[in-house]
């Protein structure tokens, strides 16, 4: 009799806890990891502080390299990530994944224009060196049991390693892609006409933050039922590519 009591008040407390957790206040601010070097990820820079905004709560971004990224926020160390794919939640099931997309990002592979390559999808990868910077998620499930794979630290590198004949493909989101073509002026590369794969991007929470995926959720949907959202990362994207041209 003694131990079912004892189990019951333990439960008793278990549930009690869980349920206060649930209950807890929202804070006044969070800090986010994001990859660092990454136009997508630049944009939710702009755009996530915005979406918060809205909810009276400040955010703080720390670029960091992308295993470092997830590692600070699966660890708790920070609060969340900006934006990942969906797969990022099926390799890291403890991470809430807000429910509702905010951006997506394509895929897309480039080419020396001299080089006489046609990739036209992920199996036409096979052959090639392909470069890709590291700890990126929709480039590693890409490039998943290709022979001949590098990473690097960013696009500009991995252009370099192109244009110098030291690797045959680079892959990044095409946004991604475009700008450095622009700001760098790597007028040898060319991309391909066809993405590889088109994804919805997603925020995510450490799971001590349970309590504000329902209300950033709510407030995601509202702003795309109106064209605020849109307008928002229309915006956001504008000032990336100017900031980033500026560099030239």
């Amino acid at each position: 009799m003694k131990i079912i009591f004892a189990c019951c008040a333990l439960l008793l407390v278990l549930i009690t806890q869980a349920a206060c957790a649930a209950d807890s206040p929202l804070q006044t601010s969070y800090r986010f990891a994001s990859i660092e070097y990454l136009i997508e990820q630049e944009v939710a820079h702009e755009v996530i502080p915005q979406i918060y905004r809205g909810l009276d709560i400040k955010v703080d971004i720390l670029p960091l390299p992308g295993n470092r990224a997830q590692y600070a926020a699966v660890s708790g160390k920070m609060d969340g990530e900006v934006m990942r794919i969906w797969s990022y939640g099926e390799d890291n099931p403890s991470m809430l994944r807000v429910p509702t997309p905010y951006y997506y990002l394509e895929t897309m592979p480039f080419v020396r224009a001299d080089s006489g390559i046609l990739i036209r999808e992920p199996k036409d990868l096979q052959p090639y060196r392909v470069v890709k910077v590291r700890g990126v998620k929709h480039t590693n499930n890409i490039t998943e049991g290709l022979p001949y794979v590098r990473d690097v630290d960013s696009t500009k590198m991995m252009f370099e390693l192109l244009q110098n004949h030291q690797a045959d493909v680079a892959l990044t989101n095409n946004l991604d892609g475009q700008i450095m073509m622009q700001r760098y002026h790597f007028d040898d590369i060319a991309v391909m006409p066809n993405h590889l794969g088109r994804l919805a991007l997603y925020h995510y929470l450490h799971p001590k933050h349970a309590s504000l995926l329902p209300v950033i959720d709510a407030e995601l949907k509202r702003l795309k039922a109106l064209p605020t959202l849109n307008n928002i990362i229309k915006a956001a994207e504008i000032r990336v590519i100017e900031r980033q041209l500026l560099f030239e």
